[in-house]
């Protein structure tokens, strides 16, 4: 396929950035310099006691009385758990009309990403992927030694699928699709999912990363299952830790080739899904039609939020997730500032935007409060602000 434009960044793990400079002193210690160079992951600002936690995509809800029995019931810690969780992946299996083998437990999807990197890509190897999108793509491109292919989203914060096949070379091992978009919200519509599957080569594994699936309510939108059947280079990611309220558990999914995912098994770190977690997840399977019922008031709360931001004046994508985008760009940090000093914490992607969390419903009132402040201080023309 032919390089694409010049907009796509590549990223190449060897000429990495200067590393920062609190550092602390390497003893003489040889280190990878692009991984000396990597910010170690930092989660946002504790809320205030009467604030709320909106930057981490968490699901606001208590867990279920049965899923913390389920839990509860585990006790058997001093015991290692099933290093491949048969039990889940079976009942995983089952709803989704795969064998056992076709189903891969990890620690969190994330951990599921790094290891489909890892089975496929190294040094001079390139991987493909959306930008802005999920924040961990790149640190763990680096980590496996390969080399990072940013392609711009469009102008409506979406995944340019053209573009991404179009900067497939013989050097990609792997293209990262995210629906709906970690931090944007959108998602990738069905039609040019299908249609970019049919440019890339068959040899080029492509996951689809759906970890905010269950929020999904436009019917235009890419669902990977059915495709798996169709694309032996596919592997479809879901995970509990959004919907079905699991964030601490850390426990996700892949579909896909059993070949592909034997390869994912090989560099995973073992015995890393708890008995803990994987009894919880099988728990919330159970119990799915009161955990979708709390799905749907996050949904109907996520779009009251977003119709208030349209009648404010923002020009913001439509969500599709378990949070909204607020573009502010250059005013980012100022903006984040703002709605901490409100009691919000949200995450900022400075100079980008602000992806804030639908939280509790006692949240809502205040971030609309401080948003409509926000845009109403942005300048005339700003690509965040529809008001004149």
């Amino acid at each position: 396929m032919p390089a694409a434009e010049s907009a796509v960044s590549r990223l190449d793990c060897v000429t990495a950035a200067t590393p920062p400079s609190n550092a602390a002193p390497s003893a003489g210690i040889r280190l990878r310099p692009e991984i000396a160079a990597l910010p170690a992951y930092r989660q946002g600002r504790a809320a205030a006691p009467d604030g709320f936690k909106l930057s981490s995509n968490e699901n606001p809800y208590d867990p279920l009385p049965g899923v913390a029995e389920a839990v509860a019931a585990a006790s058997d810690f001093n015991r290692y758990p099933d290093a491949s969780a048969l039990a889940l992946r079976e009942k995983l299996a089952e709803r989704f009309g795969r064998t056992a083998d076709e189903v891969h437990i990890g620690a969190g999807s994330v951990a599921l990403v790094a290891q489909l990197i890892l089975a496929t890509s190294g040094p001079g190897d390139e991987v493909v992927y959306s930008w802005r999108s999920f924040e961990a793509y790149p640190g763990l491109v680096t980590v496996a030694g390969a080399t990072s292919v940013q392609v711009p989203n469009r102008a409506d914060h979406s995944h340019d699928l053209v573009a991404m096949a179009a900067a497939v070379t013989d050097a990609t091992r792997l293209v990262i699709v995210c629906s709906p978009n970690n931090p944007t919200g959108t998602i990738v519509a069905a039609e040019e999912f299908s249609a970019f599957l049919a440019d890339i080569p068959e040899d080029v594994l492509v996951v689809l990363d759906e970890a905010y699936a269950e929020f999904v309510t436009e019917p235009r939108a890419v669902d990977g299952v059915p495709l798996l059947a169709r694309h032996q280079n596919l592997v479809v990611l879901r995970t509990f830790s959004k919907a079905y309220g699991l964030a601490g558990l850390r426990v996700g999914y892949a579909l896909g080739p059993v070949a592909v995912l034997d390869a994912a098994r090989a560099t995973a770190i073992p015995l890393s899904v708890t008995g803990q977690a994987s009894a919880a997840a099988i728990a919330s399977l159970d119990a799915e039609d009161e955990l979708l019922e709390r799905v749907r008031h996050i949904i109907a709360r996520r779009d009251a939020v977003y119709a208030g931001l349209l009648e404010q004046g923002w020009d913001a994508p439509k969500p599709s997730g378990n949070f909204i985008w607020l573009p502010t760009g250059e005013h980012t940090t100022a903006a984040a500032e703002r709605l901490f000093e409100a009691g919000l914490v949200v995450r900022a992607f400075a100079p980008e935007g602000i992806r804030v969390s639908i939280g509790e419903e006692e949240s809502v009132e205040k971030l609309l409060q401080i948003s409509e402040e926000i845009v109403r201080s942005l300048p005339e023309g700003h690509s965040a602000r529809r008001i004149a």
